[in-house]
Order: C-alpha cells, then structure tokens, then sequence
C-alpha cells in the first residue's frame, strides 16, 4: 500500500476520536510532520472526504465529508444481507448442524461475510472475512457464473488459476462450460474444488433489480455424504437462497431442480 495513502488513513482516524481538528491538533494527534499533515488533509478536501470550515476567529478546523457518508451508506447495505440472511442460516444449521456461509464478490475475490459452524468433529472451519479465489468452490463459483460474459473472459485472462484441491479445474473453457451450467440450473455443487474433501452446495441470491450480490452455501465432509443428505442440503440451499431474495425485493421465478 502507498505510504501517502497509510498516512492519509491515519488522518482520517483522527476524527473517530473528535469530530472537528484543526491542523495543530491533527499534527498532534497523528504524529506526522506539520507539512505532511496540511498537504494530505488539502488532497483529502479535493476528494470531498474532508471539510474546512472556517470560523468568526478566522480559525480553520476541519471534519469528515459527507462522501463518506455515501461509503458508509454502501457498506451498511451489504450489511443488510448479512442481517437478512442470518436468521435463515441459523435455521439451516441447526436443521442439518453443517458449515452454512455467506459469500460476496469483492474485486476478483469471493469474501465469506457469515458463517455458521457444524458443532460435530473434525469440520471445516471458515472464518469471517476469509477470502477464496472466483473459479474454485461452490459458493465463488456462483457469484463468477452471473457475471457478464465479458466480465467472466476478463477474469479468466488476467487471473492466475492454481490446483488448490484435487477437483480444482484448471482448464479455463472447462470453467466457463461448468459456469454456464450453474446457471441454467440455479445452483452449484463442488467437490474437492478449493477445500480438501469437501463438498459444497450454493446457490444465487438476488436483489431487487435482479442482480445477484451474495451466495448461500453448505459445507460437509465428502466420506461422510449420502444421496439423501446431498438430496437434503441442495433442496436447502436452493430453498433459503429464494426466500433471501424475496425478502431483498426479487420478484423474478427461480430455475427449478
């Protein structure tokens, strides 16, 4: 990361401590030189991160903008998933008592946002934040398939695919053809893909306008798997992701199994 850019940061730190500073104070507060802190928090004000008021005094004092107010904004509605699907997650888990998570795309990265853990031994763990690259496993394999075509080549041309489990599928055509065919069923199931004998189920979940913006998916062992519990977890996930998107505002039918 840019030095400039770590320091611009510690900056706009400051104000979580006090809601105005003026330039002494930011000096103080951050431990950067006068100089730096004046031609930074003057680069923060042309982005519309930073205001400058001026008082009666003729003193200048400084405070958030509200451009990051708008981040705040976009932040907090992907939260809303987060609190949307929670309570849906808990009752799967504690119906089947397996990793169920939630995964969004961020960049050309998939990040599990939520998760639930199987109380039974020797389990998959995936924590919070933990990133997974698009092309492997079942839930990023859901949020790459609803991407533009052209969006999908692009991502395949610049990102470098590695073996992570035995099944991962390296060949970039055999990637898009399993893509399309997550999409004309409305769900994905991988095997091995990106975590070690484990199976996951996923499917799509929608907002209002039809886009998708996260993906619900259970986690198991492979040895452990039935027919009727893979019959189980699938019909789950399909199930709970619809009923997600409904309450997200999808109006749209969704592709049976």
């Amino acid at each position: 990361m840019s030095k400039s850019l770590v320091k611009a940061i510690q900056l706009l730190d400051c104000f979580t401590k006090q809601s105005t500073l003026t330039l002494t104070e930011l000096t103080k507060l951050s431990g950067l030189p006068k100089t730096t802190v004046f031609r930074l928090i003057t680069s923060l004000e042309e982005a519309g991160l930073i205001i400058k008021d001026r008082n009666s005094h003729q003193e200048v004092t400084y405070r958030l903008g509200l451009k990051l107010l708008q981040y705040g904004n976009m932040v907090e509605e992907g939260l809303a998933y987060n609190k949307i699907a929670l309570p849906y997650m808990k009752e799967i888990n504690e119906r089947i008592d397996e990793l169920v998570h939630l995964t969004v795309m961020e960049g050309d990265e998939a990040v599990y946002v939520e998760t639930i853990g199987s109380k039974k031994p020797v389990r998959l763990v995936v924590k919070v934040g933990q990133r997974a690259p698009l092309y492997a496993g079942s839930a990023p394999k859901v949020l790459l398939a609803y991407m533009s075509e052209q969006e999908i080549d692009k991502y395949l041309d610049k990102v470098e695919i590695k073996k992570l489990a035995l099944n991962t599928i390296t060949d970039k055509e055999h990637i898009k053809e399993n893509l399309k065919l997550i999409r004309d069923r409305g769900y994905s199931i991988s095997r091995s893909e990106h975590f070690k004998d484990t199976v996951g189920f996923s499917a799509p979940i929608f907002d209002y306008s039809g886009q998708v913006v996260a993906a619900l998916g259970i986690s198991t062992p492979m040895r452990e798997l039935t027919d009727q519990e893979e019959e189980t977890y699938l019909e789950s996930v399909v199930y709970y992701s619809e009923k997600i998107s409904r309450k997200l505002g999808y109006q749209e039918s969704f592709s049976s199994f």
